[in-house]
């Protein structure tokens, strides 16, 4: 069936389809829908409670559609849904925690350590997002994000009685590959509950969980690793995991639903059975026929990623987080390294110091819930109730200059062995603004390409991974030899760099690029 139908000879819209089809420009006010959209399209238009803004998506009146559950069951999926996504990272900073007791173990040093585990599971966080996205496109989102994570614990408890190096190694890394489900999942969820003009908030908390989530590992399991076995720490990642999975399992609903197919297809179980086949994967099998072939799935990522309005903000997003990244793998090299590189603190205190990051996480997630509204209201009150997509960057305005002073405060701490209260500034400054700029970055591309939530959110997963992967091969080193303001100092650079480069260039070009290279 057409997106578009003919009534009376005139043109009318499909209004289920009419958020999939206007990317990156939506209609907010109802005012302006009558004057864009006509009074017979805007008056069968779902509009909030108090009647000031448009429903995108529109609700159907299938009480299956998660646009129309309570506030309460929304409320209590996203929670899920934080948890869940605290576990690819927080399962991969545990080996940050047991950095030193590991090296111990196996009788290498914490540079092999980070190169053959750490920093190659990071790397594969980054790709199973994206083979993770093309099987929830086609069989649902509970039962992908459900089975990866059995399989992620299964392969966490091999790592936690691994006999050797080897092994150790290689169950990290297939921990991480398929982990990262919950991290290509939230932006699936978040828009699939969630009206749009609710949606960067939501996702601001969704990104909240897994920003946070390396920080929490080395700060709660590094005390244990100070006093017990490196095993406990895992171990503790394990009950972790099983406490999310058992979360899901009792509570989660499929959010997937296929709005735009007429008719929609009624599911063939009920009650108990239903949430069983819906778990497993049943459900999603049946209703696969209905869904975009393979090769389709397989192939958006590639026809997404060379899009002019695109690939830029991946770019800057990749040094972004990746340099981010690399704070988180590298600082407890600096901070338990002995003179004259590092402090030499012992674990007790590397764990206190990650309590830094988590904290700054926190605050940046407060003051991205209320800034991102406000731009948006902002944007809508200029553009008479319309909001165009690149309104959105305006809030990296407000983060860049921070992540400059956080990194060179970082920097100077490290090189001139500044006392600890500059460390923690320098550190909490630079992870508040990569949070404020990566939420900007998911919800801008997400407003782009409204039909593809998860293929954006795969290439963003990705490109911050491929950002951070390769940093601490070359940070310590670099660190050692030239210091450690001349590090942080250029990755500072390259970071403003490509702000000045694209992010003007992509509020200005926008709408152009929005309007020839869309996918719909």
């Amino acid at each position: 069936m057409s997106d578009k139908l003919d009534l009376d000879g005139k043109e009318s819209i499909d209004i289920y389809s009419y958020y999939e089809q206007n990317a990156g420009r939506l209609i907010i006010d109802p005012k302006e829908a009558q004057i864009e959209l006509g009074e017979e399209v805007a008056s069968k238009l779902k509009l909030t409670k108090d009647g000031t803004k448009i429903l995108w998506p529109q609700p159907t009146d299938s009480p299956l559609d998660p646009q129309n559950w309570s506030e309460r069951e929304k409320t209590l999926h996203l929670i899920i849904l934080i948890l869940v996504s605290i576990v690819p990272d927080f399962d991969s900073g545990l080996g940050i925690a047991a950095l030193f007791p590991l090296a111990q173990e196996y009788n290498t040093t914490v540079g092999v350590i980070n190169n053959v585990t750490s920093n190659w599971s990071i790397f594969l966080i980054g790709v199973g997002g994206v083979f993770a996205v093309m099987a929830m496109r086609k069989f649902g989102r509970l039962p992908v994000l459900f089975w990866s994570q059995v399989l992620a614990l299964g392969f966490l408890i091999g790592c936690t009685f691994a006999p050797n190096l080897n092994t150790f190694a290689a169950m990290r890394c297939l921990t991480g590959f398929f982990g990262t489900t919950p991290q290509v999942t939230g932006l699936f969820v978040v828009t699939d509950m969630y009206p749009f003009h609710q949606q960067a908030k939501k996702i601001n908390s969704w990104t909240f969980g897994f920003i946070i989530s390396p920080f929490l590992s080395p700060f709660a399991c590094g005390f244990l690793s100070a006093r017990e076995n490196w095993r406990w720490t895992y171990a503790t990642g394990c009950f972790y995991s099983l406490f999310v999975i058992i979360l899901m399992v009792i509570f989660m609903k499929e959010t997937m639903y296929d709005r735009t197919l007429k008719p929609v297809p009624i599911p063939a179980s009920t009650g108990f059975r239903y949430r069983i086949e819906t778990l497993v994967g049943i459900t999603g099998w049946r209703m696969s026929k209905y869904r975009p072939p393979w090769k389709e799935i397989a192939l958006d990522p590639f026809r997404i990623v060379w899009r002019p309005h695109v690939l830029p903000v991946l770019v800057f997003e990749a040094a972004l987080f990746g340099f981010g990244i690399g704070i988180n793998v590298t600082n407890v090299v600096f901070l338990g390294e002995p003179l004259p590189l590092g402090y030499g603190f012992d674990a007790t205190v590397i764990a206190a110091l990650y309590a830094t990051p988590i904290v700054a996480v926190l605050i940046g997630e407060l003051v991205g819930r209320f800034l991102n509204d406000w731009i948006m209201e902002r944007g809508l009150r200029k553009n008479s109730g319309v909001h165009e997509a690149e309104s959105r960057f305006w809030a990296c305005y407000l983060a860049i200059p921070l992540f400059i002073c956080g990194f060179l405060v970082i920097g100077a701490s490290f090189q001139n062995h500044l006392h600890l209260a500059a460390i923690i500034m320098g550190w909490g400054i630079a992870e508040f603004s990569i949070m404020i700029m990566t939420v900007v970055v998911y919800a801008y591309v997400n407003d782009c390409f409204p039909r593809n939530q998860g293929e954006v959110s795969a290439l963003v997963t990705l490109a911050r991974i491929l950002g951070g992967f390769a940093v601490a091969y070359f940070q310590v080193p670099w660190a050692a030899r030239n210091g450690a303001i001349q590090t942080y100092g250029v990755e500072a650079a390259i970071v403003s760099a490509l702000f000045i480069l694209f992010i003007p260039v992509i509020q200005l070009k926008g709408r152009s690029f929005r309007k020839r290279y869309s996918l719909h």
